[in-house]
């Protein structure tokens, strides 16, 4: 599996300003979005990152995937490994599935934020599947006004407007607390691939379905 180093805290980051982008870099020694301290709420706070979860909420068992758009070996992951680990083992209120998005880079963040524009999980999950699905169209071009409008595209397909996609694209608050949601959960879970997993708190690294199934009967007993 390939491995990619995570964006730290000195790496870029997305500022969204109206309809527009300007690409920057956190301060160097807050790790902040210029900007941010505008962008919290009077107390200093951040606004609160929704967990994204499929599954039954009680089942037995929990996985968390942590995951970035841009990454080909997520895209391979959910084109395969997930549909039958969704079917066997999601749906049928085996596991809870926990999904938690890694930034390596602006498109990662730029995509999350749109699948992210309404906190709707359903919503979250189905554009998820579209982008991974898409991924080689949108990122392809490595032109970041291309990459933003092609991302709008797909969004526009999804049934979001201009309007709703320029508010989310615009949100500084919400980038600067999901950028820093994911410095914590990968410092925290020492993650330093994707896509990597942890079943009941244990760290795994990719592996084909029958791997990953066989450790969740263990567990299921």
């Amino acid at each position: 599996m390939k491995r990619r180093t995570l964006l730290a805290a000195g790496g870029g980051a997305l500022v969204a300003l109206g309809a527009g982008f300007v690409v920057s870099r956190p301060d160097p020694e807050t790790g902040l979005l210029p900007g941010a301290a505008h962008a919290q709420s009077s107390d200093g706070a951040l606004p609160e990152v929704t967990e994204m979860v499929l599954g039954d909420p009680e089942a037995p068992v929990e996985v968390v995937e942590y995951a970035s758009y841009t990454c080909p070996h997520c895209a391979s992951f959910h084109a395969n490994q997930y549909k039958s680990l969704k079917a066997n083992y999601i749906d049928t209120g085996r596991i809870r599935f926990v999904y938690r998005e890694v930034y390596f880079d602006r498109p990662g963040l730029w995509a999350s934020m749109i699948a992210r524009c309404s906190d709707d999980a359903n919503f979250f999950f189905a554009f998820s599947e579209v982008l991974y699905e898409e991924q080689r169209n949108w990122l392809g071009s490595g032109d970041p006004g291309l990459i933003v409008e092609e991302l709008r595209r797909l969004a526009k397909t999804a049934g979001l407007d201009d309007a709703t996609l320029d508010a989310c694209l615009s949100d500084g608050p919400k980038a600067e607390a999901l950028y820093t949601w994911y410095q914590e959960n990968a410092e925290r879970d020492g993650v330093n691939s994707t896509p990597s997993f942890l079943i009941d708190g244990q760290k795994y690294s990719n592996m084909a379905y029958d791997e990953f199934a066989a450790i969740l009967d263990g567990k299921l007993g």
